[in-house]
C-alpha cells in the first residue's frame, strides 16, 4: 500500500507542476529523483508479509528477488540450472531448496537454520558471510550442556556449509554463547575423547572473523583435556578477533586438577593465522600447538607455517601459549598477560610461562633419545610480557628459536634447547622483586643445551643478569644494570663473552662470579665494561677437581678500572690486557697476571695471599698510593714469579 499511495501522490504532484507553469516549462523534460529503498527512512520492509508468488514455475536463468516472507510449508522445491536467488530484506523459512546442476546463486542473508539447501550447492552472492547467531538458533547466555552442544554443533556445520556455499569469510558481529567441548560425540565404534575433534572446529581455506563484541566460552566441565577451538589437520586457516573464555574460574577440579583444557588448539595444521584475538582463563593454555601423532609414527602431521600476531592471552593456567611440535611459526607481537597465576578457587600450575617451547622426547634402553615429537625454527618478537608466574619465555625443548624484541619483566630461559638465540630484550624486573636471574641459559643437568646466542638485551633489576650454564653460548653486546651478580656461569665450556656493559651500585654487585664450578675454554674478553660496588670479576672454587686440570678461563682487554678482582681457591686463569682496582689472590693456582693496568685505589694494588703457588706477574702498570705496595706477598705462597712490572709508588715485595 505503500507503494501505491507513494506513487499517486507523486503523478498528483507532477501534475499541479506543469499546470502552473510556462510554456517553455510545460514542454521541459521532468526530471525525477530516483530513491533507493534502502537509504529512504519512510520505506520500511515487512519482511512479515507474505510473498505473493511461489517457487513452483521457476524458469532456468531467472533471477527471484525475495522481498517478502516466502513459507515454503515444509516442502522440497526442485529448481532448475542457473538460478539466481537475491534478499531484499525478505526471508524464506520451513523447507529445502534443491538446486539441479549449474551456476546457481543465493543471497547468504536468507540462509538460516530454517532453511535447507540440497542438490547442486549453489555459491554465495557475496564470499563474506555474516553468521546473525539468533538466525541459526545459537542459544545465548548461561544455559545447559545439552544447549551448549547444540551451539557447538551449529556453530560448526555453518562454517562448513557456508564453505560449501563458496564463504571465504565468515564474520560474527556479536554473540555471547557457551560451548560443550569436554563430551564425545563420536557415533562410530570408536568412542575415545579426542579434544580437538570436539571442539568447535575452523576448516580448511577459510577465515573466521569475529568482532569486539564476539565471546566464545567453554561451557564449565570437569574434563582435564578439551579444546573450545581448533584447526585440526587444516590448511589456510584464519582464525581473527573475539573474546575465547576457558573455564577455570568455574571448572570443576574433583576428578583432579585441569591442566590441559586449551582455548584454541592448532593440531598438525599449516598455514595459519591467529590474529587480534582474546584467549583467556583456559585450565591449561590459551593457545596449543603440536602434532597428529609422533614423529616415528606413520601418521605424523606437524604443525607448520603458523603465524600468531596481535593477540592478548591473559590468565591461562598453565602457559599462555605451548609449543610442543610444529616448524616455521611466528609468535609477534602479541601480550601476554599473567601465565600460570593464582586466581580465587584456581591455582596455577606448572610450568607458567607466557610461552613455553617444550618438544617431549624420552631416552631408550641405551641412552639415546627418542624424539616424539620436534620444535624447531621459531620466532618469538615484539611481544609484551607481565605478570607471569614464572617466567616470560622458556625453551624447553627445542632447536632454532629466536626470541627478539619483546618486552618482559620476568625471565627468559633455555633448558635444552639448542640454537637459541636472545635478541635485543627489555628484560625488567618488577620493583621490589629482585629474585631469580634475568636471562637463563641451561640447567645443571643440562646435556644438550649448546649453541646459544646472548646478544644486545637489557636486562634490570634480577639479582643475577644472566645465568650460564651448559657449552657454546656466545653472550656479546648486553647491558646489565642494578644487579647483585651480572653473570653467573655455572659448569660451562666453549663460552664467549665480550662487549657488555655491566653497573650496579649496589654494595655487594659482582660483574662475573664463577662460584664452585667449572669453566673450560671460557673467554672473558673484547672490552667488557664492568662498574660494581665490589669485584668486576670474582672466582672462587673455579676448576678444583682433578679432571678441570686443563680447563682455562682467560680474561682478555677489559675495563674493570672501577672494581676490584677477586680469585679465590682457583687455578687456570689468565688475567691480561686490563685495567682494574686491586687483585687478590688467595689459595690460586697457576694464575697469570700479564700487561694490565691496576691502580691501587689506596689498597695494596696485587695481593699474593697464602696458598698461592705457580703465579706469573709481568709487565703490568700498576700505581699505588701511601705505604700501599705494588706487589704485596705475605708469607705462604710458593714458586710466584714477578717480573718487569712498571710500578707507580712503593716498589713490590
Amino acid at each position: 500500500m505503500k507503494k501505491i499511495f507513494k506513487n499517486m501522490l507523486l503523478a498528483l504532484m507532477l501534475m499541479i507542476s506543469m499546470l502552473s507553469c510556462n510554456k517553455e516549462e510545460l514542454f521541459a523534460e521532468p526530471t525525477l529523483e530516483v530513491v533507493d529503498p534502502k537509504e529512504d527512512p519512510d520505506e520500511e520492509t515487512d519482511t512479515n508479509l507474505p510473498c505473493n508468488f511461489t517457487l513452483d514455475n521457476v524458469e532456468p536463468n531467472s533471477t527471484i528477488i525475495i522481498d517478502c516472507l516466502l513459507d515454503l510449508k515444509g516442502q522440497t522445491v526442485n529448481l532448475p540450472a542457473n538460478v539466481t536467488i537475491e534478499g531484499k530484506g525478505g526471508d524464506i523459512i520451513n523447507g529445502t531448496i534443491n538446486f539441479s546442476e549449474g551456476n546457481n546463486v543465493i543471497d547468504g542473508n536468507l540462509l538460516s537454520s530454517n532453511l535447507t539447501i540440497t542438490g547442486n550447492s549453489p555459491h554465495l552472492k557475496d564470499p563474506v558471510f555474516k553468521f546473525n547467531p539468533k538466525r541459526w538458533g545459537i542459544v545465548e547466555g548461561v544455559t545447559t550442556s545439552e544447549n551448549a552442544q547444540k551451539n557447538n554443533d551449529i556453530l560448526e556445520s555453518s562454517m562448513k556449509m557456508a564453505k560449501e556455499l563458496g564463504v571465504t569469510t565468515f564474520q560474527i558481529d556479536k554473540m555471547d554463547a557457551y560451548f560443550e567441548v569436554s563430551k564425545v560425540t563420536s557415533t562410530t565404534t570408536n568412542r575415545n575423547f579426542y579434544p580437538s575433534e570436539e571442539a568447535v572446529n575452523v576448516p580448511s581455506n577459510f577465515t573466521l572473523s569475529m568482532g569486539e563484541n564476539v565471546h566464545l566460552r567453554v561451557q564449565p566441565n570437569s574434563s582435564s583435556d578439551y579444546a573450545l577451538l581448533a584447526l585440526r589437520d587444516v590448511s589456510n586457516a584464519r582464525v581473527e578477533g573475539g573474546n575465547l573464555h576457558g573455564d577455570r574460574l568455574n571448572h570443576d577440579d574433583s576428578k583432579g586438577v585441569g591442566n590441559s583444557g586449551h582455548v584454541i588448539m592448532i593440531h598438525g595444521s599449516n598455514n595459519i593465522d591467529i590474529d587480534n584475538v582474546r584467549m583467556i582463563n583456559g585450565t591449561g593454555d590459551g593457545l596449543n600447538i603440536n602434532s597428529i601423532g609422533f614423529t616415528f609414527e606413520a601418521g605424523y602431521i606437524p604443525s607448520n607455517n603458523i603465524r600468531v600476531t596481535n593477540n592478548t592471552l591473559d590468565s591461562n593456567r598453565r602457559n599462555n601459549i605451548s609449543i610442543t611440535d610444529g616448524f616455521n611459526i611466528l609468535i609477534d607481537s602479541n601480550n601476554f598477560l599473567n601465565a600460570g597465576i593464582d586466581l580465587p578457587n584456581s591455582k596455577g600450575v606448572a610450568p607458567g610461562f607466557g610461552l613455553d617451547v617444550e618438544a617431549v622426547r624420552r631416552r631408550d634402553t641405551n641412552g639415546e633419545f627418542i624424539l616424539y615429537e620436534k620444535a624447531y625454527n621459531i620466532t618469538l618478537s615484539n611481544n609484551i610480557e607481565k605478570g607471569s608466574k614464572y617466567g616470560a619465555f622458556i625453551v624447553a625443548i627445542g632447536e632454532d628459536v629466536t626470541i627478539e624484541n619483546n618486552t618482559t619483566e620476568n625471565s627468559i630461559n633455555i633448558a635444552d634447547g639448542s640454537g637459541v638465540k636472545i635478541l635485543n630484550n627489555e628484560i625488567t624486573a618488577k620493583p621490589g622483586d629482585t629474585a631469580g636471574a634475568g636471562i637463563i641459559t641451561g640447567h645443571p643437568d643440562s646435556t644438550t643445551a649448546s649453541n646459544n646466542i646472548i646478544s644486545g638485551n637489557t636486562i634490570n633489576g634480577y639479582t643475577v643478569g644472566i645465568a650460564v650454564y651448559t657449552r657454546e653460548n656466545e653472550i656479546y653486546n648486553n647491558k646489565i644494570i642494578n644487579f647483585v651478580t651480572g653473570v653467573q656461569p655455572k659448569n660451562v665450556k666453549d663460552i664467549n663473552i665480550y662487549k657488555n656493559t655491566f653497573e650496579s651500585n649496589l654494595s655487594n654487585s659482582v660483574g662475573i662470579f664463577g662460584n664452585i664450578t667449572s669453566m673450560d675454554n671460557v673467554k672473558i674478553y673484547e672490552n667488557n665494561f664492568v662498574k660494581t660496588g665490589r669485584e668486576g670479576i670474582k672466582m672462587v672454587m673455579v676448576n678444583n677437581e682433578v679432571e678441570e686440570s686443563n680447563n682455562k678461563v682467560i680474561i682478555d682487554n677489559n675495563d674493570f678500572k672501577q672494581s676490584s678482582i677477586t680469585i679465590s681457591r682457583t687455578k687456570n686463569v689468565d688475567f691480561i690486557n686490563n685495567t682494574s682496582k686491586k687483585i687478590s689472590l688467595l689459595d690460586a693456582q697457576l694464575i697469570n697476571l700479564y700487561k694490565n693496568t691496576i691502580d691501587g685505589d689506596g689498597n695494596h694494588a696485587i695481593e699474593i695471599l697464602s696458598g698461592c703457588r705457580d703465579i706469573d706477574i709481568s709487565e703490568n702498570v700498576i700505581s699505588v698510593t701511601g705505604n700501599n705496595n705494588c706487589v704485596y706477598q705475605p708469607l705462604g705462597s710458593v714458586n710466584i714469579f714477578i717480573d718487569k712490572n712498571d710500578c707507580s709508588g712503593q716498589a713490590a715485595n
